[in-house]
């Protein structure tokens, strides 16, 4: 599929402009302690809930063609907030601080819900409320974070105070709906957010397909093992681990997907390649979703475009050949499917090359919980170079995220070790105020932030690190084995098997699985021993290819392109599992 520019609303909005009056409010409160309190306002019992309206409805970009069919039936996530967000905060410091005695004693999902998670009490009051407000209850969760309902559109125009209208998005000629005002709820205790009031963001994997002349282009430097020299996941392996023993054995790793696919194509891609896998990949069908093979963006529109959904697996299972299982997750919502991986608590990597949808802020309480269980999240950072308006979706720039970018990869041959790399064009990556994030801790050493990277001091910098991403890779879509693809796609399932491998060491070590590595990582980055772990990439840029900005420039030491570059193998893992 080839990634389209994004529009302005997939980013977070915080615009608190209405396309039509609302009801007034005097804001009494800010409730809790989270860093998006700010998203909820209380008077007495009823509390607003803001950013709910997207931008483009509020700053006038769409026009109101009518509103929904009161009798159509959406699914919604209740999300609540987490209590006790500072204790969080000291908690997650002491776990990645090998000083520290509590270092890598990681939280059940029980410990994690008694001590962060909302109090039982506030649980069943959503859930009561949203009973009575003639919601059906699809789902609870055993973190107690979301209550997930199914109601009509009439229904929830009743519960929330608000109509859910259609528009037409005056800039990319398309139709979405969504509320036409923040929405409040008569509920006595705190709301973060609602999820599926909205289906404006569209729904992008970051997998490109390449022009003729892009993958003439990117053939020039590759030597790998597949049709004319392009590269195959042994590729990855024998270029950025080597011929190490570790294989990813006892470790499982879950891919998150708005789509389903088709196992006949994972068995095609293997048949092509001469390759083979012994690895379970088992399904997990969030919240009723139906795990059909649609057109590559969710909608269960024919025909199947299952090509990211193959890479990520055949990548994976590609870097780390032994492992328990990958579990493959599909869902339409990414809160939902995030939370469940979450509360099953069974694969210590997470492999994700998504945007847009439902990804946003709310999110991040999720991301902490991964974090205290030991469990890493990866995310392809996409393909349309330097964020801006137009190239930034989330989930990237999330600070308790490790966001990769991409890379071009020369190596010796095919099977052959690593030789030189570039970094790629598309990779996208710098920072974005209307992203929300501040700059992280990890990020405010002294060395990370130069005034030749011309990285912000202030906001939050992607990538963090990076992988092969050139249009010379291949992949089946729909029952046809293709080649010339590229995109950070590649790049994030190619680092996610890599810290299977990692886990695999650290956990016969008796330290538990890596788990949030970006602390660990900077410090690497600003060792002496920086250039044997990870290899430098010093040249290439990632001009915006939609909307301003000029871009960034590969340099010495961390950059807006690659972040701290590709990983060296035994050396990396031997340094990442040590406290």
């Amino acid at each position: 599929m080839k990634l389209l520019p994004l529009s302005k609303e997939i980013r977070r909005s915080f615009s608190l402009k209405l396309a039509m009056p609302a009801m007034a409010f005097v804001c009494a409160f800010a409730v809790g302690t989270s860093a998006h309190a700010a998203d909820v306002a209380s008077t007495g019992q009823v509390h607003i809930l803001r950013t709910q309206v997207p931008e483009i409805v509020s700053s006038g970009g769409a026009a109101v063609t009518g509103a929904l069919a009161a009798s159509q039936h959406l699914k919604l996530a209740l999300n609540l907030p987490l209590r006790n967000e500072d204790e969080l905060d000291s908690v997650l410091q002491q776990l990645y601080d090998p000083q520290s005695p509590g270092y890598h004693k990681y939280l059940s999902v029980q410990e994690f819900t008694d001590r962060f998670g909302p109090t039982q009490q506030d649980y069943d009051t959503v859930v009561a409320w949203a009973k009575a407000n003639g919601f059906t209850v699809v789902k609870t969760t055993a973190n107690r974070r979301l209550v997930d309902v199914e109601g009509s559109v009439d229904t929830i125009n009743r519960a929330l105070h608000m109509q859910l209208a259609t528009y037409h998005h005056l800039s990319e000629n398309r139709n979405f709906y969504a509320p036409n005002r923040e929405p409040t709820v008569d509920l006595g205790v705190p709301l973060l957010k609602i999820t599926g009031l909205t289906d404006v963001n569209p729904r992008v994997n970051h997998l490109i397909h390449g022009n003729a002349q892009q993958h003439a282009n990117a053939l020039k430097h590759a030597n790998g093992s597949g049709p004319s020299g392009e590269y195959l996941p042994s590729d990855m392996r024998a270029a950025y681990y080597g011929s190490g023993s570790l294989t990813g054995a006892g470790q499982t790793v879950a891919i998150f997907s708005y789509d389903g696919y088709y196992s006949s194509d994972v068995a095609l891609y293997y048949s092509q390649t001469g390759m083979s896998s012994s690895v379970p990949v088992n399904n997990v069908l969030v919240n009723g979703y139906s795990g059909v093979c649609d057109a590559g963006d969710g909608s269960g529109t024919s025909p199947c475009d299952d090509g990211e959904q193959v890479l990520d697996i055949v990548n994976v299972i590609g870097m780390a050949p032994g492992l328990t299982q990958v579990l493959f997750y599909e869902g339409s919502s990414a809160t939902d499917i995030l939370n469940q991986m979450a509360t099953d608590n069974t694969a210590k990597v997470i492999s994700s090359s998504w945007g847009g949808g439902d990804f946003g802020s709310a999110d991040d309480p999720i991301y902490k919980q991964f974090a205290a269980q030991g469990q890493t999240f990866l995310n392809a950072t996409g393909d349309s170079g330097a964020y801006n308006s137009q190239t930034w979706a989330a989930p990237s720039l999330d600070p308790n995220i490790l966001d990769v970018g991409g890379t071009d990869l020369n190596t010796t041959g095919p099977g052959g070790a690593w030789s030189s790399e570039t970094g790629w064009s598309g990779s996208s990556g710098g920072y974005y105020k209307a992203a929300g994030y501040s700059i992280p801790a990890y990020q405010k050493t002294a060395g990370v932030i130069t005034t030749t990277n011309k990285g912000s001091t202030t906001l939050r910098n992607d990538p963090d690190v990076s992988a092969e991403a050139n249009f010379d890779n291949p992949t089946v879509s729909n029952g046809s084995f293709e080649t010339g693809y590229g995109g950070t796609s590649f790049a994030a399932p190619r680092w996610a098997g890599l810290l299977a491998l990692a886990n695999q060491q650290s956990v016969a070590a008796g330290n538990g699985t890596v788990g949030f590595v970006n602390t660990k990582l900077y410090t690497l980055g600003l060792g002496s021993t920086y250039h044997s772990l990870l290899h430098d990439v010093t040249s290439g840029s990632n001009p915006p290819q939609a909307g301003s900005g000029s871009g960034f420039k590969a340099v010495a030491g961390f950059d807006l392109v690659t972040g701290w570059g590709s990983p060296i193998g035994a050396a990396f893992i031997n340094a990442l599992t040590t406290p």
